[in-house]
């Protein structure tokens, strides 16, 4: 097994611990996990770049990974909590685990109907990801320091922009994509 995909491993075997942290309200574990989650997807992409080890198994973990640490913290900081001092609106969470799941959904129908093919992920898909889990990072810091912040509407707004935005294109671009399969 590539080194880059030992690193996947082990951001989605971090998972449970973080929503554990998130949950039992110690914050300060929490960004200490959620930041080495946020290395380790750093580092297995830059890995598997420099040593040629891009495999068909890491392409398929290192987006589930994603979602899997993403979902999992969306769902523990939206759950209502009196330990919580800021929280992410459950719209939010249920907004952007609707529009994973219908991505999901999507690439396993298409491989399943149509033709197994990959589906890499869009310049907007990356910065949804990447507005998820600065957004998260965020949210777990504010709960650490006890405070909100003016910042975190923005992120927040942000963050449904982002999602709403990259839903739609990823629609349009299947539709694209089916359009092309039909004519071909």
């Amino acid at each position: 097994m590539t080194l880059a995909n030992q690193l996947t491993l082990l951001r989605m075997c971090l998972v449970p611990g973080l929503v554990i942290l998130l949950v039992y309200g110690f914050y300060g574990w929490a960004l200490i996990v959620f930041f080495v989650a946020g290395v380790t997807d750093a580092l297995d992409g830059f890995f598997a770049r420099i040593r040629n080890e891009r495999t068909e198994l890491g392409t398929m973990l290192d987006p589930l990974a994603d979602k899997l640490l993403v979902t999992s913290s969306l769902i523990a900081l939206s759950l209502p909590s009196e330990s919580l001092t800021v929280r992410i609106p459950a719209w939010i969470a249920i907004l952007s685990i609707s529009r994973d799941a219908g991505i999901l959904l999507a690439v396993l129908v298409f491989n399943l109907v149509i033709a197994r093919r990959s589906f890499p992920p869009s310049l907007l898909g990356k910065a949804t990801t990447t507005i998820h889990l600065v957004m998260i990072l965020w949210v777990i810091g504010c709960n650490y320091l006890q405070t909100d912040h003016p910042a975190t509407a923005y992120l927040l707004g942000a963050t449904a922009v982002l999602v709403v935005a990259s839903a739609l294109h990823y629609l349009f671009w299947l539709q694209k994509i089916l359009s092309n399969e039909a004519g071909a």
